[in-house]
């Protein structure tokens, strides 16, 4: 029986818990926050036993064969390393750290004391993520990897919600090297380093704050992120992350020498892009035909799901949980490659660092200069 504990009981708190009470074998034996208030909410809600508002006090008493770190970013890596002394495995959720250099550390820090660690990148393990995953390492693409489209849109709302998040001179997003970015991007990077094939990929970035936010005043937020990721030989990438652009994505594209994929992650749906092409007008009916009958197959494998009752909005977060505690018990490889978490990181820092010291509304990239390198790993 694993003993699981949750440190930050904020909202993302209760999908951890939702998700960690379908799971067998597990029991959550406590919950810390500094507001303590918050930790005995959590408690009630989901009948946990122990309350703390000191992580050390948790890791004496309750002794946690597992911990979920749910706070706010710049607290991830001195958590980390301290759940990691006591004993502990641990499942961060996203951004892992703040730079790459706190990601290695983390990840080496656990490999010295023999535990595992993960990242909440639950997005990368849902029913439509796995589907792609597995149609790419069956080799429906290619060879390999020639391009990637990542989309991952936020929405803000309209300006008088924006102006209420933003307002406060002190929050914590402001605070961090990428700001609202830093928060919410790693999904759609993770999904393009997961099929990179190299440890330090050129970035060119660049990144603005939007005429809505403007409009009410704010100039300090970059709420609008382009990117251009590369290999340095065949394979390449686009990352676009926006706040404003509609519909709202949340979009992935892969192509090979072969074949493509698309994974539309708002609705759960994979269609399989085809290679080939007809002559003359068939052309121009026989693929839409086979993308409508894919859709079909998409909608009826979503039905099932949803009346097997496994079609929940965190479906990819038990499996993601499920997976890493299959990999503590020693039946499953972790979830996500060390790697994979390093190298979604590496490219983070490669973004912020080239939006410029306190990030500048906007960066100019005079065509012909050298891309930004991406700090090297190792």
């Amino acid at each position: 029986m694993l003993k699981v504990a949750i440190v930050g009981c904020g909202k993302i708190a209760d999908d951890h818990l939702q998700q960690i009470r379908r799971i067998a074998e597990c029991q959550i034996v406590g919950v810390c926050d500094r507001e303590l208030l918050m930790a005995k909410q959590l408690a009630e809600r989901f009948d946990v036993p122990l309350v703390f508002d000191d992580v050390s006090e948790l890791l004496a008493n309750c002794q946690p064969h597992v911990v979920h770190i749910t706070t706010p970013p710049h607290t991830h890596f001195s958590l980390a390393i301290q759940c990691l002394n006591a004993g502990a495995h641990i499942y961060v959720e996203k951004p892992f750290t703040l730079t790459s250099e706190e990601a290695r550390k983390v990840i080496t820090t656990a490999d010295e004391r023999g535990l595992k660690v993960t990242v909440g990148h639950d997005l990368q393990f849902s029913p439509g993520a796995r589907r792609l995953r597995e149609l790419a390492r069956a080799g429906y693409l290619g060879e390999r990897p020639l391009h990637m489209e990542s989309y991952y849109c936020y929405d803000l709302g309209d300006p008088r919600y924006a102006k209420a998040l933003l307002a406060d001179a002190d929050h914590w997003i402001r605070k961090l090297p990428g700001k609202l970015l830093q928060n919410v991007i790693s999904h759609g990077i993770a999904r393009i380093a997961e099929f990179l094939a190299v440890d330090s990929p050129l970035v060119i970035a660049q990144g603005f704050t939007s005429a809505v936010l403007r409009q009410i005043g704010e100039n300090d937020i970059v709420d609008e992120l382009r990117v251009i990721v590369t290999d340095g030989s065949e394979t390449t990438a686009y990352f676009t992350f926006s706040s404003q652009m509609r519909p709202l994505l949340n979009l992935f594209r892969i192509y090979g020498s072969a074949n493509g994929i698309e994974l539309d992650q708002e609705r759960e749906t994979v269609i399989r892009l085809p290679g080939e092409r007809y002559k003359s007008f068939a052309e121009k009916f026989l693929p839409p035909f086979g993308i409508a009958r894919q859709q079909v197959t998409n909608v009826a494998t979503n039905l099932r799901k949803f009346f097997a009752n496994d079609f929940h909005a965190k479906a990819g977060m038990k499996y993601l949980i499920e997976s890493f505690y299959g990999s503590i018990k020693g039946e499953l490889p972790v979830p996500i490659p060390y790697r994979e978490i390093v190298l979604t990181a590496t490219i983070m820092d490669s973004i912020f660092a080239q939006l410029g010291p306190g990030f500048c509304k906007s960066v100019d990239i005079p065509v012909g200069e050298p891309v930004y390198p991406a700090p090297v790993i190792g």
